[in-house]
């Protein structure tokens, strides 16, 4: 590209739509994989977005957040590794291939469905890699990677193998939590809470043997009471003591269970007598292991009541509860029944109330290396650092091993054969990763623990954050062969220096990471972890479907530029929650033309390439000194990702000590060393810019400096320039006062005028200010002028005043303005009334005695004579 002028408005459309596509085409961001020094090349460990939808306004925010880190880093660094991938994998890419082809993956075979799902999600991965392209995401599209592609299918195997061998995993039958839509069990983190309509309900269970006739229970899921295997009473609550040992009819069910004593049970709710079902809670669970009670399993995958539920088999849950509660009170069992609003636990991906039944599944061991995990948190640097408390409080509140398989369709299959006889597990060799045991032959053609010569394959898949949070390792290309074991490809990028990512799955994908490569390495993933916040509508609420409070991005980006909501994602703090505000990208198009017009006029002002003056004037090297500040504060801020601060902190004195006081002077100076002042000043503005506004930066670098792209120079540091800073300050407040005068009184800016006098510290800056403001004589004054503040008028709170004063008001009117009044102690007084200081405000002005007009700014006093 030809060094150029810049002409005309700046048309943003043309310039974006341009750069995008030249960046891919060239691959301007592409890693430099010959780099082997850690120290030169800043690794990110992308989030691989969730394949379930489009583009929605999070990932247009907390893509951005993380280029601001890429193409800073790139910069001051010197290479940046920033990956892409897509989580289309697991239950989530399942469900959108259901949703958009309306159908369900039991009517199909399962490679039939895995066709379904791959060819869904590459439509909607097609669709927003061209939306994240669009938004100038400085993304390296040669190191891309889908969490279903057979090297990722590789990575999880191996894992799975790896930990197996650690003895970090194991299969086990026991109860675990299940979602009855999906029909899978699920981990502890893919639950949460949401509120449900429900009713208490009193329920009487007959005594069968024991001291009293019945005993009362309140239970929300009436459904379970097929499912009851026991009663249980705490050992010290003296309503009950009478109970242990005694057996009691389960209603309309006919079966007993005896009543038990444990110190789980709550003495503070109800009667202080509970039913134990298989399976209502954890409690349950807990009891049914820790008496070793029956199993009555009354509801199946999908929710459906069992054969154990009698007339209510076929019954939805729902269906069962009405049906049951109505058979209660009919045999006189149903005390009361009271509404209530309460939380239960969902599956996050469908909010279908979750379950527990007792299936095989494989699991990752956590509870043993709990504070492991915590210290291995600790280790990394959190922006924001109170986001570690979120992670501290998941880790403390575990209570389940880490359940890894999924009873689902679409996956990346869990590698392991059963022997048809004995039971024992077969696992395939490592070299031959990966596998699927539904289609490949086991790797040993005989059982080695009995002989037998058949087998059974694993049906089930990997969880989807199993896979997921081996991204660090995918990235830096971690894998095993024969003679060297587990190496990484590009050692360098491990450990990574940022993970980016959502606050709302630092339980999902952080810990998960942690664990994941804290297991297989011994050491944690990351240097330190960007944590963002959420996007809310403007009445700060979360955005989402069901509430259609929504904002399109495909809107936002239609009639904004790109560069404009980018410096809108630069308007909040990391890790704070903050609602969409349309005012923000229009400040945002204004600076975009602020930038092209500065630029314009410097382009007409100084040569591309001027030379360096052997002497600077006091202004020009006072705004090299105050640009070196500048660069060191957005530095630092960047360093710590106060991304809001540094964007606040360069377009402050871009906008005003740059354009409106810089230039203005620029334009009245024939100095050698002003030329060379706002070339050196407008390529650092470029390269400070840069990682807010790229495209536009862009193209005014390429215009103007020739073909190396702004985004792969160096970050501008500070060249060490002296000068007063206060007095450099003090100056372009009276060149900005003496501009205002000449506005005010229709004088032209070069008019001349006679005699200005200046109080404050402009010590060096004299010809400066003459020569711009054409003063004919400047005098600096050693002492003050005699200013005084005199009451120019009393404001009065008219909603105040008038209801307390109703007919005075117009005399307390008429004695303010003839002056007759007197302030004491805040105190109005006046037409024989006080007034105190809520209902007024006094309005002061400044006056001088001397001679000749006066204009105070902060810091200084300009008297023109």
């Amino acid at each position: 590209m030809s060094t150029d002028d810049i002409e005309g408005s700046y048309d943003p459309e043309a310039v974006e739509s341009k750069w995008r596509g030249h960046w891919v085409d060239d691959g301007t961001y592409e890693y430099d994989e010959s780099n082997t020094d850690p120290n030169t090349a800043y690794s990110i460990d992308t989030p691989p977005p969730t394949v379930s939808g489009s583009l929605h306004m999070g990932h247009l925010y907390s893509h951005i957040a993380q280029d601001f880190a890429a193409r800073y880093h790139r910069m001051a660094d010197g290479d940046a590794f920033f990956p892409f991938g897509y989580d289309d994998n697991g239950i989530a890419s399942e469900r959108l291939t259901e949703r958009e082809l309306d159908i369900r993956h039991q009517n199909y075979e399962r490679r039939e469905f895995q066709q379904l799902c791959r060819e869904v999600c590459q439509e909607y991965e097609a669709s927003f890699t061209e939306e994240i392209q669009e938004l100038g995401i400085s993304i390296d599209w040669s190191n891309t990677y889908k969490t279903i592609e057979p090297r990722v299918q590789r990575l999880s195997q191996l894992s799975f193998l790896d930990l197996y061998e650690q003895g970090r995993e194991y299969k086990q039958r026991g109860p675990a939590i299940w979602c009855p839509d999906c029909e899978t069990a699920i981990s502890q983190v893919e639950t949460e809470d949401a509120e449900r309509d429900a009713h208490f309900n009193d329920i009487t269970f007959e005594i069968v043997d024991g001291p009293r006739d019945e005993v009362t229970i309140a239970t929300t899921r009436p459904e379970l009471i097929p499912a009851c295997v026991a009663m249980f009473v705490h050992p010290d609550d003296e309503r009950t003591d009478d109970l242990p040992g005694s057996t009691a009819r389960v209603p309309l069910f006919g079966h007993e269970v005896q009543i038990l004593e444990d110190e789980r049970v709550d003495m503070e709710k109800g009667t202080g007598v509970v039913m134990c079902c298989t399976f209502g809670d954890q409690n349950d669970i807990e009891w049914y292991q820790a008496h070793d009670l029956d199993l009555r399993v009354a509801i199946d995958e999908s929710g459906t009541m069992t054969e154990q539920a009698g007339d209510y088999a076929g019954m939805s849950t729902h269906e069962a509860r009405e049906a049951i509660v109505e058979d209660l009170d009919a045999a006189g069992h149903l005390v009361s029944r009271e509404g209530i609003v309460h939380d239960v636990q969902v599956h996050e991906r469908c909010e279908t109330d979750i379950e527990y039944r007792v299936t095989d599944q494989w699991y990752i061991e956590l509870l043993d290396k709990t504070d492991e995990y915590l210290e291995a948190g600790r280790e990394m640097d959190w922006y924001p650092e109170k986001m570690f408390t979120r992670y501290k409080h998941w880790v403390e509140g575990l209570e389940w091993d880490w359940c890894i398989s999924r009873q689902r369709d679409s996956g990346i299959p869990i590698p392991v054969w059963y022997c048809d006889a004995c039971d024992e597990t077969v696992f395939p060799e490592k070299a031959d990763l990966p596998v699927d045991p539904l289609s490949d032959d086991p790797p040993v053609a005989e059982c080695p623990a009995c002989g037998h010569d058949s087998f059974e394959p694993e049906e089930d898949v990997f969880d989807t954050w199993a896979t997921s949070s081996l991204t660090p390792l995918i990235n830096a290309g971690w894998d095993w062969s024969e003679e060297d074991g587990f190496t990484f490809e590009n050692p360098e990028l491990y450990q990574f220096d940022l993970r980016p990512q959502g606050h709302d799955i630092i339980s999902f994908w952080l810990f998960h990471t942690v664990v994941k490569c804290y297991e297989h390495t011994g050491e944690v993933p990351f240097d330190s972890v960007l944590i963002n916040g959420h996007v809310l509508d403007r009445d700060r609420r979360k955005m989402s479907k069901s509430k259609g409070n929504g904002i399109d991005p495909r809107e936002v980006m239609d009639e904004y530029p790109i560069d404009a909501i980018r410096y809108w994602a630069a308007s909040t703090s990391v890790g704070e929650d903050f609602p969409f505000n349309e005012n923000s990208m229009r400040q945002g198009e204004k600076l975009l033309q602020k930038l092209w017009n500065a630029s314009k006029l410097v382009d007409s002002l100084a040569d591309t390439d001027p030379a360096e003056p052997e002497e600077f004037t006091a202004m020009d090297e006072w705004l090299l000194a105050s640009l070196d500040d500048v660069i060191e504060t957005v530095t630092e801020y960047f360093e710590a990702h106060e991304y809001a601060k540094a964007r606040d902190e360069l377009r402050a004195f871009f906008w005003h000590t740059f354009c409106d006081d810089y230039l203005e002077i620029a334009k009245q100076s024939d100095a050698d060393s002003t030329p060379y002042t706002l070339r050196v000043a407008h390529r650092r503005f470029l390269k400070l810019f840069a990682p807010f506004v790229p495209h536009v930066t862009e193209e005014i670098h390429t215009t103007l400096y020739g073909d190396d792209s702004v985004h792969t120079l160096a970050w501008p540091e500070s060249e060490g320039y002296e000068s007063n800073r206060a007095a450099g300050e003090t100056a372009l407040e009276v060149i900005s006062a003496l501009r205002g005068y000449k506005t005010d009184n229709g004088l032209a800016l070069n008019a001349t005028l006679d005699d200005v006098a200046v109080y404050g510290d402009i010590e060096g800056f004299e010809n400066a200010i003459s020569g711009v403001m054409h003063v004919e004589s400047l005098e600096r004054l050693d002492e003050a002028p005699a200013l005084s503040t005199e009451i120019s008028g009393i404001d009065l709170d008219y909603s105040k005043v008038g209801p307390e004063f109703g007919s005075k008001v117009g005399d307390i009117d008429s004695a303010i303005e003839a002056g007759e009044y007197a302030i004491s102690n805040d105190q109005l007084h006046v037409a024989d009334e006080v007034l105190d200081s809520e209902l007024f405000e006094v309005e002061e002005e400044r006056t001088f005695a001397g001679e000749g007009e006066f204009i105070e700014t902060e810091n200084a006093v300009v008297i023109i004579r």
